[in-house]
């Protein structure tokens, strides 16, 4: 039995559908149909029914299912376990942030690691999505929500505050937002801390435009588009803003680091982690990274 045809077993249980799982193993489509024929030929059971809109198990697919998810479970601990276990630091590093974390505060600690291992390519992929670090979606994570995964070592890295901004020739909104436009974050899934807060001090104002990219939140504002909570490293590095004060402060967010255990000897990894918590960690609340 072949571990690539198991793979397609399992993305055609879980897409439900051949063409779905083609696309998601970056393979055509007649390959996974030859694939999953082999498998099935191989155990002399049939895996799944086909129909029009897709494939659903059958009953000797249900039972094998957990085993071949096991099988999977273990062929990727293998994967980490042997890039944990690089002595190196070089190669691709898989980086995951928020856009405004990834374009406001990282650069001078990728500079710094660029700097100090030439040898290591960190690929960033900035965005609201939440990788799965057990099946390597990414190496290093940093986000504003703690991890409740198991086997990632974890760290509080920093809080970052946040502010009220507005265009430089925009007025003062009235005291309850009458007439204000607020431009706000939105995503699924996803709960915005500064956005109810906003909403909470400036009840008549009208949202005007919703995202989830806090570049583009923050060139809005800048061109006189409404009011928008930043963080503070995005509000003060984009020109034509200025800050307002409305009687308080929103509430900030708290930045976490995190990786897979079995990475935590990765040389890369361990680079970027050690320059992330010298140059970011507010070194006050946490402890030292756990290996």
């Amino acid at each position: 039995m072949e571990w690539s045809d198991v793979k397609v077993f399992l993305a055609v249980a879980r897409e439900q559908s051949l063409g779905a799982a083609a696309r998601s193993l970056g393979i055509s489509h007649p390959t996974v149909g030859r694939r999953l024929r082999a498998l099935e030929a191989a155990t002399g059971q049939a895996l799944f029914q086909r129909h029009n809109e897709g494939a659903v198990l059958t009953e000797a697919g249900e039972a094998v299912l957990r085993l071949a998810e096991d099988m999977e479970a273990s062929a990727l601990a293998m994967q980490r376990r042997l890039a944990g276990g690089s002595e190196r630091p070089e190669g691709v590093l898989r980086v995951s942030a928020p856009d405004w974390f990834a374009s406001s505060v990282l650069p001078p600690v990728l500079h710094a690691l660029q700097r100090q291992h030439p040898g290591i390519v960190p690929e960033l992929m900035a965005g609201t999505r939440l990788f799965d670090l057990s099946r390597r979606e990414a190496d290093i994570v940093f986000r504003v929500v703690p991890f409740d995964e198991a086997d990632i070592v974890q760290r509080r890295l920093m809080c970052v505050p946040y502010a009220v901004y507005a265009a430089c020739e925009a007025e003062a909104p009235a005291a309850d937002g009458e007439g204000a436009a607020l431009l706000a974050m939105d995503a699924p899934g996803l709960h915005y801390p500064d956005v109810a807060w906003l909403r909470q001090r400036l009840p008549r104002a009208r949202t005007v435009f919703a995202t989830n990219h806090r570049g583009l939140q923050a060139r809005l504002c800048a061109r006189g588009m409404g009011i928008a909570v930043l963080p503070r490293p995005v509000g003060e590095q984009i020109a034509g803003l200025r800050e307002l004060d409305l009687g308080g402060l929103p509430p900030g967010r708290e930045v976490w680091m995190g990786y897979h255990r079995d990475l935590r000897r990765m040389d890369r990894l361990r680079a970027l982690a050690d320059l992330a918590a010298r140059m970011l960690g507010d070194g006050v609340l946490d402890p030292p990274l756990r290996n």
